[in-house]
């Protein structure tokens, strides 16, 4: 589609302008991917936070979903559900709706010529500065959950509003509400960059090697289910990226680690350890989470007649 001036501009490049309208659109999508994904696997993020923070306790997905439950009963595995959902319907809000207006001005301020050429860096860049403002709005319910998740039963507020309140109270002890926010920027800056980067590019392979004739004659079916491939494959290495910093921001929870700074718990946790521990479930989880979520986008993409991400 040409651009009203007849210059080339990143925003009329897709089967319908990138306007206002498009990118509030691609926000609910956000909401929608992000926010019921997170929280239809609160019981595996339960469980990973729990190994991260105790691992001599909690040690195998299978066992430590089976400790909790024989702890806590079914509504411990379900501990922290509605910050998840809030929380992460924000970030998402932001990351995905954000990631479209920071790819456009970017490419926009590159030019035709450079923003083909330089693809990969304007997905990196956009992804990046998009995931600054994600995780503002993430941090306190972030905060807010692993501390639901992590704490021994009984000794904090399992429901959200009594939960906030109790974080709110004791805001010198547990920093709230922004004392993860570095340690959540250090894993979510390069997952999101990871997740756009690796998603973007495999798609991009899966239309040049594997379907070849042009993206808009296949099928809804077909795109959705590269898509989701695709999704997938990008969450496997953005877990394994991400890992360690996401032990830090557990760690942060922790009862024995009040008043500690990261890098004293980095070095107190040792580097192995943070990469390692409940990382096989993370990338399970992270792995189908990211499928999923950026299926659940481009479906309502698709379905609001806006085309699926990505391409050749």
């Amino acid at each position: 589609m040409a651009s009203p001036s007849g210059k080339w501009d990143a925003r009329y490049l897709g089967p319908v302008p990138h306007d206002t309208s498009y990118y509030a659109k691609c926000m609910l999508g956000g909401v929608l991917a992000c926010g019921v994904t997170h929280a239809g696997i609160t019981p595996l993020d339960v469980a990973k936070c729990n190994m991260q923070v105790n691992p001599a306790k909690y040690n195998g997905l299978v066992p430590t979903l089976k400790l909790l439950s024989a702890e806590e009963g079914s509504r411990g595995l379900w501990k922290g559900f509605g910050p998840t959902l809030v929380g992460y319907s924000l970030q998402g809000m932001f990351k995905y709706g954000l990631y479209e207006v920071f790819k456009d001005t970017y490419m926009n301020l590159a030019g035709e010529e450079a923003s083909n050429k330089y693809k990969p860096l304007i997905w990196l860049a956009g992804s990046a500065s998009a995931e600054v403002f994600a995780d503002i709005a993430l941090c306190p319910l972030e905060m807010t959950k692993v501390k639901i998740q992590t704490s021994p039963n009984g000794t904090f507020p399992t429901a959200f509003g009594a939960a906030l309140a109790q974080m709110k109270a004791t805001k010198i002890e547990t920093r709230y509400p922004f004392g993860s926010l570095v340690p959540l920027w250090s894993r979510q800056i390069p997952y999101t960059m990871a997740k756009f980067f690796f998603f973007e590019k495999i798609v991009q392979l899966f239309y040049t090697h594997v379907f070849t004739e042009p993206k808009e004659t296949y099928g809804k079916g077909t795109q959705l289910g590269v898509t989701f491939a695709s999704g997938y494959l990008a969450g496997v290495v953005c877990a394994i990226v991400s890992h360690p910093a996401d032990s830090l921001v557990s760690l942060l929870g922790k009862a024995e680690n009040k008043g500690k700074s990261v890098g004293q718990i980095a070095s107190e946790t040792g580097v192995a350890s943070l990469a390692t521990k409940g990382l096989g479930t993370r990338v399970i989880m992270i792995g189908t989470l990211t499928g999923f979520q950026w299926w659940i986008y481009d479906s309502f993409k698709s379905a609001m007649g806006m085309g699926t991400t990505g391409g050749k």
